[in-house]
């Protein structure tokens, strides 16, 4: 059994972001929208009781910055760093420095917030005086607009405000309408939005998820449908949109025939993942509740219309009477008062559901029982699923930790439509033969790639080591043509495929082409440093022990920020070695469920920081063993054990453990059968219906949408460094790198601004000859 601490990756999207992928590895497109981050109340602020002392030294005021950090006053905290005493020590200097430009950021931030609030507001009281499923779902989109930027103490009220109950309540019903005449878009749209605004109640989840279903099984079963409801619905936008998008690219369907990814799924395979997940699963759904699912998403298949085409005896009324008739009486066979469903029921429904859609609408074996299959998992938690045929070498790729592809990180390029090279990686197949940032991929193996997605083309890109693939890339010539237009050229490149290293821990500035090339100073006067873990990879620990050394070789360290924002999770033994890092004795984290427990303890004597006061960063897009490490942190920081601070939001609350068993040889099932504990024996899992989850930050501190889209893409342009084929830096006046700093300049991130000046505060108290080396 494989046990891996993860959870679905859409963090880029919610920030609005085209979202980078390496060629060896996938993302999985939600039709419906990408999940919301769960919105959660800010802990309760401290008053704001400091008035300026002048009798106060810098250690003083450093305690007391670090105190209120702990407590969440930022009020107090935010009034210490403008009152600092005199000095001229370099660490002071910066601290002031960095003070002053906190507190231009806070007030530019809260200008922004109140500015925004009023032209949504006006946008929003405009729409709401229009009629029609579309002013209904723009007036959705602006009331969630609104409600992401509205300070979170007041984010309840917003939305139990009598207009927008209202406003949801009419949406609703404009949804159930378009669903009925087969609006999926519209109604999807709806039902999403609604959701967004009452995520925590759940009220919307439901129908939410069926609607999204529905355009799923399009988007598998009729993909050039989907394709024609995709570039309509693009059209529609265009009326309302001064600056115009082009059609999409002509409908390709390389690698999409369902015929072919369904073919291997057997009957077998859905009975053992459907019965074991009712003994196995830590809610202990039962049996029938999941047939029950099962067959619901059958009929929500057989009522989805736009899939006539893909199954044409649909059209026959009185096959598909015949074959509904058939899902009601088994639903009402499941619902009779006392009925208990076993194994053989399962194989009953399974085989009489083969016969009567052979005998009626023809959909095909593997298309009933991958529906069924899928049905009856979804009455799960979001993370148990069965992981068909044409999906596991996809999941094989994330779940070992390795990437075996040609080593490109690709995006969708919004002008072209077509998919564009972020970057090689150094030292990769793609970058050793010549590829370069901006390249377009036009072809995959001599078929057009134009008009594929992401995830057709990371299927088509990558495969098992030392096989081949030929990339026709459409590169920009230096030159331009008599019109003084770009001119293109078509490149051949022939790729033998190999292990792609992931590197998942990166520092505050790129010094050279190679992945582990960092400054890791965010402020080296003062010897500060900086760590982001963008996932937890087989060698996260290493990687960031290695990190730290390199710090300290120039010195003790002044305090380190550890970045655990947008991180999605990965391996449970790195969430206990780089918890380990930081703490040198206890429990880690322990789990419990369907399956036998274990403790994970830290091993004494791996500890590093030396007393160096630590500040770790979260936010809702931290999640799994990302929690894990905060979890533990804050519970021996509260302690006394260690000293260190939490900043942000608090965290998504994914404390689940998923165990991976083989159905056949060419699928497996992933069924959650534990929770995880922090140390204090607190589960951290967001259940249904709960109040409280994840990690909370002790100094709760947001950034405003718009701002932290800003954010993140700068932050990429950062981190991206564009190499030749011989893995040298290429160095391009025309687009000068981009500095850093700007984030904390520009008011970019306040959150990460706020945990400099804090532990700047730290170091200025304690100059570095003071410091514990």
């Amino acid at each position: 059994m494989n046990i891996r601490l993860a959870r679905r990756p859409h963090l880029a999207a919610v920030a609005g972001l085209a979202l980078s992928v390496f060629a060896a590895s996938t993302f999985a497109q939600a039709v419906d929208a990408p999940p919301a981050s769960p919105a959660s109340p800010a802990p309760t602020t401290t008053v704001a009781t400091w008035s300026a002392d002048e009798s106060l030294t810098l250690p003083d005021i450093s305690a007391r910055i670090w105190a209120d950090a702990r407590k969440g006053n930022n009020a107090d905290l935010v009034n210490l760093l403008k009152s600092l005493p005199g000095g001229d020590s370099a660490e002071l200097t910066a601290l002031r420095a960095n003070a002053a430009s906190l507190e231009k950021n806070l007030q530019k931030r809260e200008e922004l917030r109140t500015k925004k609030l009023g032209e949504l507001q006006k946008k929003l009281d405009d729409q709401l005086a229009k009629d029609g499923p579309d002013a209904l779902s723009e007036s959705l989109k602006l009331a969630v607009e609104t409600f992401l930027v509205t300070d979170r103490p007041t984010r309840d009220s917003f939305k139990h405000d009598a207009k927008i109950v209202s406003l949801i309540k009419r949406a609703a019903t404009a949804a159930q309408e378009a669903e009925a005449r087969g609006d999926w878009f519209k109604a999807n749209e709806l039902f999403y939005r609604a959701h967004l605004l009452l995520e925590e109640e759940g009220t919307y989840k439901q129908d939410s998820k069926r609607v999204g279903m529905r355009l799923n099984m399009i988007r598998l079963y009729a993909p050039q449908a989907f394709w024609k409801l995709r570039n309509d619905e693009r059209m529609k936008e265009n009326d309302k949109q001064e600056k115009k998008k082009p059609p999409l690219p002509p409908y390709n369907g390389l690698g999409e025939d369902f015929h072919e990814k369904l073919g291997l799924i057997d009957p077998g395979m859905v009975i053992r993942a459907v019965n074991t997940a009712s003994r196995q699963q830590i809610d202990r759904v039962t049996l029938k509740d999941e047939m029950l699912g099962g067959i619901d998403q059958l009929r929500t298949l057989v009522t989805t219309t736009d899939l006539k085409d893909a199954f044409p005896a649909l059209a026959d009324q009185a096959k598909f009477d015949t074959f509904n008739k058939f899902l009601n009486e088994w639903t009402d066979r499941m619902n009779t008062p006392g009925m208990i469903a076993t194994v053989k029921s399962l194989a009953d429904f399974t085989e009489e559901a083969l016969a009567t859609s052979k005998a009626t609408v023809a959909l095909g074996d593997g298309v009933v029982l991958h529906e069924f299959g899928s049905g009856a998992m979804g009455k799960l938690d979001d993370f148990s699923a069965i992981i068909w045929p044409d999906e596991l070498a996809r999941f094989n790729r994330m779940t070992e930790g390795q990437f075996r592809g040609v080593g490109v990180q690709i995006q969708m390029d919004d002008e072209t439509q077509m998919i564009k090279v972020v970057t090689p990686l150094e030292g990769t197949p793609a970058q050793r033969a010549g590829i370069r940032t901006g390249d377009l991929i036009k072809k995959i193996n001599g078929q057009s790639a134009i008009g594929i997605s992401l995830n057709q083309a990371v299927d088509l890109i990558t495969g098992p080591v030392d096989t081949t693939v030929v990339m026709t890339m459409e590169r920009k010539s230096e030159k331009t043509d008599e019109n003084n237009k770009d001119v293109t050229q078509d490149i051949d490149f022939k790729l033998a495929r190999a292990v792609i290293p992931i590197d998942s821990v990166k520092g505050w500035r790129r010094t050279g082409s190679k992945e582990t090339d960092w400054d890791w100073f965010i402020d080296r006067q003062s010897h500060i440093g900086y760590v982001r873990l963008l996932q937890f990879t087989d060698e996260t620990t290493h990687d960031l022990r290695q990190a730290i050394r390199a710090m300290q070789q120039s010195g003790p360290l002044g305090g380190l920020i550890l970045d655990l924002r947008f991180n999605p999770g990965g391996l449970l033994t790195e969430a206990v070695g780089v918890s380990n890092t930081f703490i040198d004795k206890g429990t880690i984290v322990s789990t419990e469920g369907t399956v036998q427990g274990e403790i994970k303890s830290a091993t004494p004597g791996e500890s590093m920081l030396k007393g160096a006061p630590l500040v770790v960063l979260i936010n809702e897009g931290s999640a799994s063993a990302s929690e894990i490490v905060s979890g533990a942190i804050r519970h021996y920081s509260d302690k006394g054990d260690i000293k260190a601070v939490l900043i942000g939001e608090r965290s998504f609350g994914k404390g689940s453990v998923q165990n991976v068993w083989p159905l056949a040889t060419n699928a497996k099932m992933k069924l959650t059968t534990q929770y995880y504990k922090l140390p204090d024996g607190r589960i951290i899992h967001r259940k249904p219906g709960a109040a409280t989850w994840g990690i909370d930050p002790h100094l709760a501190i947001d950034i405003l949408p718009e701002t932290e889209s800003d954010a993140l893409k700068l932050r990429q342009d950062v981190d991206v460094i564009p190499i030749d084929d011989k893995g040298n830096m290429v160095q391009n006046p025309k687009t000068p790198r981009q500095d850093p700093n700007k984030l904390l300049d520009d008011g970019l991130d306040v959150q990460l601004q706020t945990a400099l000046a804090i532990l700047q505060a730290q170091a200025a108290a304690q100059p570095a000859q003071a410091r514990i080396p």
